[in-house]
């Protein structure tokens, strides 16, 4: 499926892009974010939420695993899986009740929950390469690909 790659210079290049992306993503919609600590994936979903309308804060929930966020006619969820034990813990808190028409779901550490999530639409990849951020976006669906293509069209 598509790509699409960027070097991300520093924290305001990071949030542009996830500027850039909110125009585009729509509920019934999956991302992935993966990464190392620290990597920008809560910094990347906190550029999401406020291009979508969020003026408050924007927190890893870590601790909560999920935190919604509710705009007119749809709600973003923001999944931290980083300190789930056991993915099965997903299926006990109604994991699939999530995913629906009418939200957004931004999973950080999603790897944490395989066997239990959705394919994603996009997988969004950071790397830390000495001074900057590697951003890779990967189109798992049609719907992910037409992103990515709206982006690189964007770009031109």
């Amino acid at each position: 499926m598509a790509q699409y790659q960027s070097v991300l210079k520093d924290e305001a290049a990071t949030i542009l892009l996830a500027q850039q992306l909110a125009r585009y993503v729509k509920p019934g919609q999956t991302l992935f974010l993966h990464g190392s600590l620290g990597a920008g994936k809560t910094t990347f979903s906190r550029g999401l939420l406020n291009a979508l309308g969020h003026n408050g804060t924007v927190k890893s929930p870590t601790y909560t695993l999920v935190e919604p966020y509710q705009f007119a006619g749809f709600t973003v969820f923001h999944f931290d899986l980083y300190r789930l034990r056991d993915a099965e813990e997903l299926e006990f808190m109604g994991i699939r009740d999530y995913f629906r028409a009418d939200t957004l779901c931004l999973i950080e550490w999603p790897e944490q929950g395989m066997g239990y999530l959705p394919i994603p639409d996009l997988d969004i990849h950071l790397v830390f390469q000495q001074e900057h951020r590697q951003v890779t976006l990967t189109a798992n669906t049609n719907v992910g690909a037409n992103i990515i293509k709206a982006l690189a069209d964007n770009e031109k």
